[in-house]
């Protein structure tokens, strides 16, 4: 399960989406989350994600496709970024459309750093991705950050805020660092690929 993992290309436009049809996950989050630390978790790799100290360096759409049977795309993350605003423009219409129109997209982790209560912006993504009725997990990351009463704390923030906003999402807490939350979250993954 998610045993090999190849970098296959990044992609800025709409036309140069992989064309084969695999089933693909994608994931997402605010720049300086983790997402890189946490996808080389997920693929038991060391470097095939590049991690930064500088927020925002994932400036297309990378994709890794997995045990030759599906994508694991990396979205750029939102927020923070250094790139110029017509370039993260140009991102967000992008995504925009990917999760409207990808017929081959089954699900989308997204990542929200447990160290902060859900932002706006996360909470505008929490209700984009219930309108469109994707599949979709909440990945809480630097879980092994915080003691196990700030995990609990983290946790009761975003299950009040999935409880405000009347939706029922998975939320698990993960590190990359203690690979805590990853099994699950790559069992999930999987579900949506075969399911």
């Amino acid at each position: 399960m998610l045993d090999t993992a190849t970098f296959v290309k990044g992609v800025v436009q709409w036309e140069q989406l992989p064309t084969d049809g695999r089933p693909e996950v994608a994931v997402v989050g605010r720049s300086n989350v983790g997402k890189s630390s946490l996808l080389n978790a997920l693929l038991k790799r060391k470097n095939l994600a590049y991690t930064s100290k500088s927020p925002g360096k994932t400036q297309q759409f990378n994709f890794f496709r997995v045990d030759d049977r599906f994508f694991l795309v990396d979205l750029p993350g939102y927020g923070y970024a250094k790139a110029p605003r017509s370039a993260r423009k140009e991102w967000a219409q992008l995504q925009e459309r990917y999760l409207d129109e990808r017929k081959s997209l089954r699900g989308v982790v997204q990542l929200i750093d447990s160290r902060h209560p859900p932002m706006d912006s996360d909470i505008s993504l929490i209700e984009r991705l219930r309108d469109i009725d994707l599949p979709h997990l909440i990945a809480l990351t630097k879980a092994d950050k915080l003691s196990g009463n700030g995990r609990a704390q983290a946790r009761r923030q975003v299950d009040e805020c999935l409880d405000d906003l009347d939706i029922k999402r998975p939320v698990l807490l993960t590190s990359a660092k203690t690979n805590r939350g990853v099994p699950k979250l790559r069992h999930w993954i999987v579900e949506q690929v075969e399911g």
